[in-house]
């Protein structure tokens, strides 16, 4: 499969949300996670990396958790990234503790000999395929352009799965890679005919009537994993106590987003206009974030069948237990 990437669009420029896109952080003068493990108070400190996308809300809730608990020993620090391969870079090197992230980069870069961990589900469901008005089957994206995250992206499986139920393969479209922010104007332009991408872009398209959903996840891939909670194996051989706490915590916070929950934490922290999010709070949920086995499995074949990882690691060797 050939990827290339889309020259700028003048229409993304003003499209586009700056907000989304903009790399910050909570802590601008933090620039590696080790150098403040600890604070002035001694807690230790969880630097978490993220994409402002409805996948990472679990990891906001956490925070807004903690931050409540006068007596938790933990501090979170997040900071926003606007690429996935800026973020992998930052956990990969150890500047960041650990990310809400593509399960499938983290495998790749474990299969690299990078030590990560990845410690639970980022959320369930929540990938929608969005496609423009003149598009209404499958077998009508034959020859069109169609873009995804990441070639190493559940959104690239979930692709493969909708082309077979058209009898159509990815040599019988033109894949790009695009930034989710990217490509609810991109769509809009014609630049591309449809895409897959994590929340809320795909609701973002449909709220401002550039395009309609062609598939939801749980049409093509029932209980498909997609983001995870990924730690650096470095910092957790040395804050192993940390690390269960923020993940007990981690769940707890999964167990509460419900949709009104889930409406005022993305509210807070991705800025989305109110329409936009209802929509997009629809096709996903955060309950039972524990990775299973079977679920797991289940991956690793999809990622071998569709040439994304010729040797994922193994479920003990990757899954934080």
């Amino acid at each position: 499969m050939k990827f290339k990437r889309l020259l700028t669009f003048a229409l993304a420029a003003t499209l586009s949300f700056s907000a989304l896109t903009g790399c910050g952080t909570t802590n601008p003068d933090s620039t590696s996670a080790a150098d403040t493990t600890k604070t002035d108070s001694s807690k230790t400190n969880i630097t978490l990396g993220y994409l402002p996308i409805t996948h990472a809300l679990a990891v906001f809730e956490t925070k807004e958790l903690l931050d409540k608990k006068s007596d938790s020993d933990i501090e979170v620090t997040l900071q926003k990234f606007s690429s996935w391969t800026d973020l992998m870079d930052a956990l990969n090197s150890g500047k960041i503790d650990g990310a809400s992230v593509l399960v499938e980069l983290a495998m790749g870069a474990v299969s690299n000999g990078i030590d990560l961990k990845a410690a639970a589900l980022g959320h369930k469901d929540g990938n929608v395929v969005i496609v423009s008005d003149d598009i209404s089957d499958v077998r009508d994206l034959k020859g069109k352009t169609f873009a995804i995250p990441s070639n190493q992206s559940s959104h690239n499986i979930l692709l493969n799965d909708m082309l077979a139920l058209g009898d159509l393969s990815i040599d019988d479209i033109n894949v790009v890679q695009l930034a989710p922010s990217e490509m609810p104007s991109s769509l809009a332009s014609g630049s591309i005919d449809g895409y897959c991408v994590a929340e809320p872009f795909g609701a973002q398209a449909v709220v401002q009537g550039y395009g309609h959903v062609l598939y939801d996840s749980t049409d093509l891939w029932q209980d498909s994993i997609c983001c995870a909670l990924v730690f650096n194996g470095g910092f957790l051989d040395k804050n192993k106590e940390a690390a269960d706490e923020f993940l007990s915590t981690y769940k707890e916070a999964g167990s509460l987003l419900d949709e009104g929950i889930a409406k005022e934490v993305a509210e807070k922290y991705l800025g989305q206009d109110e329409k936009t999010l209802d929509v997009s709070l629809e096709w996903i949920h955060y309950d039972d974030l524990n990775i299973s086995l079977d679920d797991y499995e289940q991956l690793s074949e999809k990622v071998k069948e569709y040439g994304i990882n010729d040797n994922p690691p193994s479920y003990n060797d990757f899954i934080y237990q």
